[in-house]
């Protein structure tokens, strides 16, 4: 239950208490009449004192604001997800107050607090063009949190989201970056009495994306890309939710659904019919070549028959083919009569005209439609302006119109946009594998043991797995477990067909590939998971349970308590590190190995074994390996 309670205080004007189960928000004006929040879990603080506020035609609100509560209402929501679990249940109390301005203006802030944590938004009502020109919000972190941060040193890191996720004490984050203290959401928080935080939003729409500045003592202000100039906004402004998440462990933080749950449900019209949106892992040929000829591209779709897999993404480098709108709808009725989807590549800003509705865009989207073609990866948005916020949404829009899955890449990270279109089928707003093959990489095991703690906490990310051939310092048991710790509706394979049909280390692992899930019914992380260290997870899927484990760092011997199963009785494949095999040279496999000391990697070993809910796993860990774990009912 949640009650709410007006208090006097001796160090601010008024203060109101906010409270769901063990945790609790204080919303009040202090001494100089500023509106601030304060959040503490257990009764311990997670949020310190921290300002409230929103700047609107450059007057900022909540200075100087009278506040009274007007409304206080249960929240329940149910709805299908896909990723970590298949349905979602998210109940809090929403409690609206009214914000009463020295000129009369009167606008809203909505609070929800629930087991999974604390949002709030502000809402300033209007009938003419708005200019938001900023925030007061802030984030007053406890001095000795573990921040976990995503690092890029280039000025694409706010940009694409694809940095390398490191931490450092909070105190560190104003100066620990060379391109400045501004962060990109999300970030992870480990807190120093224990548990976990995340800072992140949830329902961007009409808004401009939130970045995070480390202002010093300890906090984050709301940052924006527009700066101070801000953002127009027709009528009515509605902020996205600003969201704090809570979680005593792993398992919770990584099963958190507040982010989908507080954006609106799909239009029952639109998505009536959902039997379009189909889960399934895809070929790819970008790694071993940029672009494809069509003969090549006609020979992916044979390989993913071969592999048995669902789908073919087609990158750049189409548009150049002869007669590419032919040529491509043959590709396409090839592969459907095969049952294989195709996606095509997209640079957004060929199609970014808002003009007549989006017509550049409305013509694209029928033109692909029109081929067969089952969805779009759309790349390059390169930031979180409210313009391209703007232009991601009616993306979504009008292809769900046609029926077409969406892929976004460039962009930032998820927001929980696929709840309100469930046809965005990943995105990317992560440092994915294709870095291994630019002479920024490689991807560190550190990071892939971060992820699943991270960026993944909020959704789906195409991270595009599986790169035996340029696995930087990685095995290739490691690689595997990818597929298990990462999820993605649309599971985009990086390694080269040819490889892994002709590889005779890989074979073994052919089996497991086919059938691994992109989405999963449940999933749970093991206690002995550590951020960035170690991630220990099993998902299920109907009555199939998979065990993914990602190490960073040296050789480990860990043991798994198998009480997760059911009373059913399993087969087992099992793929571990090959500690006393010799290295694999993968010298000359990969087109782009800048990184030469990485070119022998540990290969895995496959054993099959009986397991029960009684079983404990003991298993071998190389450096920076992995292990995976199909358990198969019988």
């Amino acid at each position: 239950m949640m009650a709410i309670v007006l208090m006097s205080c001796s160090k601010t004007e008024e203060k109101f208490v906010l409270n769901h189960g063990k945790n609790e928000v204080q919303i009040f004006k202090t001494n100089n009449g500023a509106l601030a929040y304060q959040i503490t879990s257990s009764g311990t603080t997670v949020i310190d004192s921290s300002s409230l506020g929103i700047t609107i035609n450059n007057n900022i609100l909540g200075r100087h604001s009278n506040i009274k509560l007007i409304d206080e209402q249960p929240f329940l929501t149910k709805f299908p997800l896909l990723g970590v679990k298949s349905k979602a249940e998210y109940k809090a109390k929403v409690a609206t107050f009214q914000l009463t301005e020295i000129s009369g203006l009167i606008w809203y802030i909505d609070i929800q607090v629930s087991d999974e944590g604390v949002a709030y938004r502000y809402r300033v009502p209007g009938t003419e063009t708005q200019t938001v020109n900023g925030e007061e919000t802030a984030f007053k972190i406890p001095s000795n949190t573990k921040v976990w941060f995503f690092e890029r040193n280039s000025d694409w890191k706010l940009k694409s989201h694809a940095g390398e996720w490191l931490s450092a004490d909070i105190s560190k984050m104003p100066k620990i970056s060379k391109m400045g203290p501004t962060q990109g959401l999300t970030l992870t928080l480990e807190l120093p009495q224990g548990g976990y935080a995340q800072l992140a939003e949830a329902a961007l729409w009409n808004y401009s994306g939130m970045r995070l500045e480390a202002i010093g003592d300890n906090t984050f202000r709301a940052n924006f890309t527009e700066g101070g100039k801000g953002f127009e906004i027709e009528g009515d402004i509605k902020s996205p939710w600003r969201c704090i998440l809570l979680a005593d462990n792993l398992n919770d933080l990584v099963n958190n659904t507040m982010v989908p749950a507080l954006n609106p449900e799909p239009d029952n019209t639109l998505f009536a019919d959902r039997s379009w949106i189909k889960p399934g892992t895809s070929v790819w040929h970008w790694w071993t070549k940029k672009e494809a000829t069509p003969e090549d591209e006609n020979q992916m779709v044979d390989d993913a028959i071969a592999l048995g897999l669902d789908y073919s993404m087609v990158d750049e480098g189409w548009e150049k083919w002869d007669n590419k709108w032919e040529t491509t709808t043959k590709l396409c009725n090839y592969a459907n009569k095969n049952n294989i989807g195709i996606f095509l590549w997209k640079r957004s800003k060929e199609i970014n005209f808002p003009k007549n509705d989006w017509e550049v865009m409305r013509y694209f989207l029928d033109s692909v439609k029109m081929t067969g073609a089952k969805g779009v990866k759309v790349d390059f948005m390169n930031g979180q302006t409210k313009k391209l916020i703007d232009f991601d949404e009616n993306l979504l829009k009008k292809a769900a119109e046609r029926q077409l899955m969406v892929n976004f890449h460039g962009c930032q990270q998820s927001s929980g946009e696929y709840r309100t279109y469930p046809n965005e089928v990943t995105r990317e707003g992560v440092r994915g594998l294709e870095v291994n093959g630019m002479k920024e990489g490689m991807l560190t095991a550190s990071h892939n043991a971060a992820l699943p703690f991270t960026r993944l906490v909020t959704g789906h990310a195409d991270y595009t797995p599986i790169g035996f051939t340029n696995p930087g310092e990685t095995t290739w048991a490691h690689q595997l477990a990818t597929l298990v710790c990462f999820y993605s509706p649309f599971q985009c394979l990086a390694e080269g067909t040819d490889f892994l049909q002709e590889s005779q280390y890989v074979k073994p692992a052919l089996s497991f590939i086919d059938e691994v899930p992109s989405v999963w019914d449940e999933t749970i992380v093991l206690p002995e998971s550590k951020i960035g260290d170690l991630a220990i997870i099993v998902r299920r899927k109907d009555k199939d349970w998979y065990l993914g484990v990602l190490n960073a760092g040296d050789t480990r011997t860990i043991h798994v308590n198998c009480d997760f199963l059911s009373e059913n009785s399993y087969t087992t494949e099992v793929f571990t590190d090959d500690l006393e095999a010799d290295k694999f040279d993968i010298s000359g496999l990969h087109p782009r190995q800048f990184f030469k000391e990485f070119n022998k990697v540990t290969l895995f070993k496959k054993e099959t074994t009986k397991a029960n809910k009684t079983s404990d796993l003991k298993i071998d860990l190389a450096q920076n390996g992995g292990a995976v774990v199909w358990f198969k009912s019988n």
